[in-house]
């Protein structure tokens, strides 16, 4: 017998099978096609809740893996305060895991495998280092920074007295005044998180200053020019005190928006009731062309109460944050002894200066886990000044509005785990702004 003859029992056998699976379905009334419809909505059905049970799966795994990187952090907290936790710790404080199954080691393959998170968290860093100077972090306990910064400031006045003879010859005196200042600023600032949404700052300026004053045209000699050179010294000013509150944590669809409130302590030397020096140079005949006159002191604040409020927001678009911020603040104003500048006379009164308006808006992303590079713009805008001498009406205080915008660049490097450092540029664009400023901050994370 053949092989082709072994075959045919079994499909013989094949046959009573497949008449009785056709007779159950014409007994029900059930078209071939209807069971075929349904076999196949079955299918749709399971593919459903497998990819539901996937979905719940890597919620699980990534929330596994949030635990186990806070239980490693507050062991390692323990073991560095001398508090033996539960569990051995290694030498670099991590925690040693127990012996583990194929499945344990399986799941433990999972949990450890690089992702695209774990990627981008590893860039974060470089990122929020800078960003902590234009926000709030809120997962660093204590930070420490000093800073310093210098800015350059040259303005030039041109003063034009007399009349213009036939649409072309000015006929008179033109005077130029300038002054050119050099500032340093060393700052000591600390943050300390209060709470996971809460954090609370305080931050200390010292100012040094070296001004020159010249002064040329005045007298009617165009060729007069005269110049004060004066060097202040390093003096404490304003004290800041901060205290921040996250509003919204950042979501897919929404930013990191933070509030912050801020007292501001009238610590430096106020610029009121300071003396000035009248300066005269003489012609050979005697006779006076040049005068003007320059502060004897160099102030380092503004002798007033400041309560000012602000927010900021930061949302990421990998690999890079946008942040803006908005903020206000207002002056209370004050009586004091003297607001006059004559070393003759004591003209008591009260300052009232006027309200800050400040916002801005920038770019900072990851060159790599150590580096970032940033782009800002920022503005300020401040109110007219008054003063109210005893028994006379408020004044408003000429020139003392400002309009100052500047345009940022800043570079941050990771110096170590704890230790990064922080540098910006800044350029003027109007001329109430600075002609630049150059910061380095080293903030250190305890």
């Amino acid at each position: 017998m053949d092989a082709r003859s072994k075959e045919w029992p079994v499909r013989i056998n094949r046959v009573p099978v497949a008449l009785s699976t056709l007779t159950i379905c014409l007994s029900l009334g059930l078209a071939p096609m209807t069971w075929a419809a349904n076999e196949a909505d079955n299918v749709q059905y399971l593919r459903s809740e497998l990819d539901e049970l996937k979905k719940r799966y890597v919620e699980e795994v990534r929330r596994l893996r949030e635990i186990d990187a806070r239980l490693m952090a507050v062991q390692t907290r323990l073991s560095e305060a001398g508090v033996a936790p539960e569990g051995d710790l290694d030498a670099s404080g991590q925690s040693s895991p127990p012996a583990s199954t194929g499945e344990d080691q399986a799941e433990e393959t999972v949990r450890t495998a690089p992702t695209a998170d774990d990627k981008r968290q590893a860039t974060r860093r470089s990122v929020d280092d800078f960003l902590q100077q234009e926000h709030v972090a809120f997962d660093r306990p204590l930070v420490i920074e000093a800073g310093f910064e210098y800015s350059r400031y040259d303005r030039t006045q041109l003063t034009l007295n007399g009349f213009l003879a036939l649409d072309a010859i000015f006929l008179g005196n033109i005077a130029v005044d300038n002054v050119a200042s050099d500032t340093f600023k060393y700052t000591l600032a600390a943050r300390y998180g209060l709470a996971p949404r809460w954090n609370i700052g305080i931050s200390a300026p010292f100012i040094q200053r070296y001004t020159s004053y010249q002064k040329g045209g005045a007298g009617g000699s165009a060729a007069a020019v005269a110049e004060v050179d004066q060097t202040s010294d390093l003096a404490i000013g304003d004290t800041t005190v901060n205290l921040s509150y996250r509003l919204f944590p950042e979501t897919a669809s929404r930013p990191d928006v933070v509030l912050t409130g801020s007292v501001i302590a009238p610590t430096g030397r106020e610029p009121y009731g300071i003396d000035w020096d009248v300066i005269e140079y003489e012609e050979r005949d005697g006779q006076t062309y040049v005068r003007f006159a320059v502060p004897k002191e160099q102030a380092t604040g503004n002798g007033l109460w400041g309560l000012g409020a602000s927010v900021s927001a930061v949302k990421t678009l990998d690999p890079a944050l946008l942040f803006a911020n908005f903020g206000y603040t207002h002056y209370i104003s004050k009586d004091f002894d003297d607001i006059g500048n004559s070393p003759d006379t004591v003209t008591p009164g009260e300052v009232s200066l006027g309200d800050s308006w400040n916002w801005g808006l920038g770019l900072a992303f990851a060159l790599n886990d150590r580096a970032s590079l940033s782009m800002s713009y920022s503005q300020q805008i401040n109110g007219k000044a008054r003063t109210q001498a005893q028994g006379d009406s408020w004044k408003d205080i000429i020139g003392s509005d400002a309009n100052s915008a500047m345009f940022n660049l800043g570079l941050t490097y990771a110096l170590g785990k704890k230790t990064t450092l922080v540098t910006t540029l800044g350029v003027g664009l109007t001329p109430d702004a600075p002609d630049f400023t150059l910061g380095i901050r080293i903030p250190y994370a305890l």
